[in-house]
């Protein structure tokens, strides 16, 4: 099985997705850039997929954050440098028969560029439904998991209790007999 690997045009992200996009139109970039991270965090544990985020720095020229609790790579690109061109070579590099590299981008004119690597291109709003469905799947398994724990731990109810007693008793009167 080929290792997943998923590079990620983040402020193509941000702009796409209505919840980020509303954060950075209302002056809030770094709100959006964080709770992208943390999305995509949650989304790498569940899919045990390597990810690789990757901002242009025009919009944060020389930025130093560290990212390590997300445990995503995070790129910023060199002020000269675009994130598609970034990426774009990025892709190339880590395509290979053992790596299956997927980009996340909604720049059309990326597409052509990244299939000619051998990369797959999904869209910033089909990535978006992807998320989506993978947040449903995780609360899902979180629900059916809280469930049969609490069904463990549940006492036993009087029909139960009752049952018990009585193949406690027929056990005690078959070793009598």
């Amino acid at each position: 099985m080929k290792k997943q690997i998923l590079i990620a045009d983040g402020y193509n992200i941000i702009g796409n997705w209505p919840e980020l996009n509303k954060l950075k139109q209302n002056d809030h970039l770094a709100d959006a850039r964080d709770s992208l991270l943390q999305t995509l965090s949650e989304y790498r544990k569940f899919r045990e997929i390597e990810i690789i985020l990757v901002f242009d720095a025009m919009y944060v020229p020389g930025i130093k954050q560290s990212y390590e609790q997300y445990n995503l790579e995070v790129v910023f690109t060199e002020e000269d440098e675009t994130a598609d061109s970034y990426i774009e070579a990025l892709a190339g590099k880590l395509t290979s028969p053992i790596n299956q590299v997927t980009v996340v981008s909604s720049d059309q004119a990326e597409q052509w560029t990244i299939f000619s690597r051998g990369a797959l291109r999904v869209s910033s709003h089909d990535f978006y439904r992807e998320i989506k469905r993978t947040h449903r799947e995780i609360d899902h398994d979180a629900k059916r998991y809280h469930s049969k724990v609490m069904q463990r731990n549940r006492p036993w109810n009087d029909d139960q209790l009752e049952r018990l007693a009585q193949m406690r008793d027929q056990l005690s009167d078959e070793k009598t007999d």
